[in-house]
């Protein structure tokens, strides 16, 4: 038998692992999407041992239920009966679906794709015992929760030796980026179209769906001070000052080095600056034809959402424009993120998404391996169908009217 609990109960809850996607704040968000929310748990001795929050939507025949990245597990001896018992909940509710995706880990690898340990099975026997049906271990990105994520382990690190926890490749990026006087600063509510922009151009670009405009407002206003609009910008007038005056040190160092006496030293050391001093030239032409473009206004070059919450620190949405890829500024972006998980004690980064394909085709983990973490595979999705014929017949009848 399940009890229903409140939001405060429930966010009251000390378990180890809590996903976002198990918070009041989501089940704000998604009640202004049109969910139906409740907060369930299972009980001994009036004793909470599991709870899980689901999210209900209308759909032709019935309702679609789901629990993401849920239960919280704090007895794992009531995890049997409270999927039992959530069998029973559904069919009483009138559910044509229940859709679970576990918070759990089926197998962990290590920065690259190679398997750290056993398979942890314990959940997907669990639930296959109980008559939910494994869609199988599948690869490739979800519009839902992800079936493999990357992490980053910060644990022991602190502002000043997080960078040289990177990969070589990782840490020459930041140190580039850092050259270029990026400003960092959080979005404001009214600024969000441009978050919205910036998303919408990359997932055009990458051939995935991105959230409506309306959706990251309701998460703004229900994440509040937890959820980060992070934004880097550059302004290209300011840019061309800066190499102005690199560029004027530098011909003065060379100067003041051909006035020495020759010698191998010297000579090495000129061949460094005149190469320095070209790629100064360069930059500074380049510089020029953005300030002929933009002006001397701020330009964003990329943002992303980060969410604080107490264990984790998450890395949800993204978006950059090609245009401004020399300037790498998605690096500082996630050093930014890193770093304020370390000044707020928050010892673990999710960077979500990856395809679970370690054939090098996989450009966004590609990118995250920069920063040197972990990869987990979740346990991946369960479908109950408390009415299953009918449940048949409506698959038949949409497949036969096409829709």
């Amino acid at each position: 038998m399940l009890e229903t609990i409140t939001s405060q109960e429930f966010e009251q809850l000390n378990v180890e692992k809590r996903s976002y996607m198990q918070s009041p704040e989501m089940a704000s968000l998604l009640e202004k999407r049109g969910y139906t929310i409740e907060f369930l748990a299972y009980k001994e001795s009036d004793q909470i041992q599991v709870a899980a929050m689901i999210q209900t939507m209308p759909m032709t025949g019935g309702l679609h239920m789901e629990i993401v990245l849920g239960p919280l597990v704090l007895d794992s001896k009531g995890l049997k009966p409270f999927y039992q018992a959530l069998k029973t909940y559904a069919k009483e509710k009138g559910a044509l679906e229940l859709v679970l995706f576990p918070e759990s880990t089926y197998q962990e690898y290590d920065s690259v794709g190679q398997p750290l340990g056993d398979p942890n099975t314990s959940e997907l026997d669990l639930l296959t015992e109980l008559g939910y049906q494994f869609q199988g271990f599948q690869t490739g990105y979800s519009s839902s929760a992800p079936n493999w994520i990357y992490l980053k382990n910060l644990t022991d690190l602190d502002e000043k030796t997080l960078l040289n926890s990177f990969t070589k490749n990782g840490k020459a990026l930041v140190k580039k980026a850092n050259t270029f006087g990026i400003k960092l600063r959080p979005l404001a509510r009214e600024e969000l179209s441009l978050f919205k922009n910036v998303t919408e151009a990359t997932s055009q670009r990458r051939n995935f769906s991105d959230k409506d405009i309306s959706y990251y407002e309701y998460f703004f206003d229900s994440f509040g001070e937890r959820a980060e609009f992070m934004a880097a910008f550059l302004n290209f007038q300011e840019y061309a000052q800066e190499i102005q005056k690199g560029h004027q040190n530098l011909a003065q160092k060379i100067a003041n080095l051909e006035a020495r006496p020759a010698s191998t030293k010297r000579d090495n050391q000129l061949r460094e600056f005149h190469s320095q001093l070209e790629t100064f030239e360069v930059r500074l032409t380049e510089a020029q034809d953005f300030i002929s473009k933009y002006g001397s206004k701020d330009i964003l070059l990329a943002a992303s959402l980060f969410l604080y919450m107490p264990k984790e620190v998450v890395y949800l949405f993204s978006g950059s424009y090609p245009e401004f890829n020399k300037f790498y500024a998605p690096t500082l972006l996630q050093e930014y993120a890193m770093k304020e998980a370390i000044k707020r004690n928050i010892s673990h980064y999710n960077l979500l998404g990856i395809m679970g394909e370690f054939d090098g085709q996989d450009g966004v983990l590609r990118f995250k391996q920069n920063f040197n973490g972990y990869i987990q595979q979740k346990t991946g999705t369960f479908i109950y169908y408390p009415s299953p014929l009918k449940a048949k017949f409506i698959q038949v009848m949409k497949k036969i009217l096409g829709c």
